[in-house]
């Protein structure tokens, strides 16, 4: 599937094998687009010859330290970063050059693309613009968006937060990510998993995959479940994934009295992950703002979407974009513990509309949210 025939540098710090939405998105993305005409430019991670040995792309590592006796102590590694990108991109004669983030890399790529006259892509993810208020950060930021020839917003939310930052809504173009529709797939076996953790068929199981962090709003779901259970529901809570949170959940869990219905599994296998999606009845983040820090768009939905399950989203940030309220799951505010707690009874209780809005979220996800889709759009958008 070789979209673009000409040659793109592609300058991204997060690239697999790190971990996150982000380095996915773009493996994802790139390899359907080209071959080794497309030079990406990351960083050196432990285990990434096994990724760049096999890519279709042209990998291009570079060892991006800190140094403490720099000020600031990243000065060096992105100074590295732009002298090997400008390398590459004139060595390679690119035409265009995409930057994963607007800071380092949307800099690095406006710097480059000016000297070289190459037209520059920056993506936008969303938290940057509602978290980075340090002034000059923040101008340098606004600076590099304006000065792109094309913006790539993630959501609806993250478009209109550039368009209040004064960037030419010409320039801006919406490109929501996408899922492995061949990996997370419905129909899955996962018995064995729901036995690990005492499970019955009997009784129901609400996920929650993600960083364990305030604004995902797990806390909020281990609030929830009393009431849940004294309504009658006989209900599990599996959280999958590490984060600064970790203790104060499980505090919580402990407190509320439900410590025995909340499953703390950190880490998952990879292999494993698309099976605990088809192990669930429905799927949790009803996420809110916290301090500026929201949720750009929030892949694990369509994960979730594309193993046949409706999610509990919440109302702030982009998750408008991945969960489409009354049609492929609910969005509540992630403030109110009244409301997600009713949200979480409704999809519980009526096993019809649970399975209703399942099914629209897997056929959303397939169809608009494939990779296949999600490169093609970016290649009649972008390329």
């Amino acid at each position: 599937m070789a979209l673009i025939k000409h040659e793109i540098l592609v300058i991204s710090e997060l690239f697999l094998p790190t971990k996150g939405g982000t380095a996915i998105w773009f493996d994802e993305v790139y390899r359907r687009l080209g071959g080794k005409n497309i030079h990406i430019v990351t960083a050196k991670v432990a285990g990434s010859n096994t990724i760049d040995d096999v890519h279709p792309n042209s990998i291009y590592r570079v060892n991006l330290k800190r140094v403490w006796w720099l000020k600031p102590e990243s000065l060096g590694m992105y100074l590295k970063l732009f002298v090997f990108s400008l390398g590459i991109a004139a060595k390679s004669k690119v035409k265009e050059i995409h930057a994963g983030r607007v800071l380092p890399e949307g800099l690095i790529a406006l710097v480059v693309g000016k000297l070289l006259r190459k037209k520059i892509v920056i993506y936008a993810h969303g938290e940057e613009i509602t978290t980075w208020r340090q002034a000059m950060k923040f101008r340098v930021m606004c600076f590099t968006y304006r000065h792109a020839d094309v913006v790539i917003a993630n959501s609806e939310f993250t478009r209109q937060e550039l368009i209040q930052l004064d960037v030419n809504e010409k320039k801006i173009v919406q490109i929501n990510p996408g899922v492995d529709i061949h990996r997370f797939t419905p129909h899955l076996d996962y018995s064995d998993l729901r036995k690990s953790i005492n499970l019955s068929k009997e009784q129901s199981m609400v996920l929650s995959v993600g960083r364990l962090s305030r604004r995902k709003g797990f806390d909020q779901v281990i609030k929830a479940l009393p009431a849940l259970l004294e309504s009658g529901l006989d209900v599990k809570y599996v959280l999958i994934g590490i984060g600064e949170d970790d203790q104060y959940l499980r505090t919580l869990a402990e407190e509320y009295g439900v410590i025995d219905r909340v499953c703390f599994l950190g880490h998952v296998e990879a292999s494993d992950l698309p099976r605990w999606y088809n192990a669930c009845d429905i799927f949790a983040m009803p996420n809110r703002e916290i301090d500026g820090d929201t949720e750009g768009f929030g892949l694990v939905f369509l994960e979730a979407a594309a193993c046949g399950n409706p999610s509990i989203a919440g109302l702030a940030g982009g998750t408008g974009s991945a969960v489409l309220d009354g049609k492929t799951g609910i969005r509540v505010d992630g403030e109110s513990l009244e409301r997600i707690t009713e949200g979480l009874k409704q999809l519980l209780e009526d096993d019809l509309y649970r399975e209703k809005l399942g099914r629209n979220a897997m056929n959303r996800a397939v169809t608009d949210f494939s990779w296949e889709a999600v490169a093609e759009r970016t290649w009649s958008k972008v390329g």
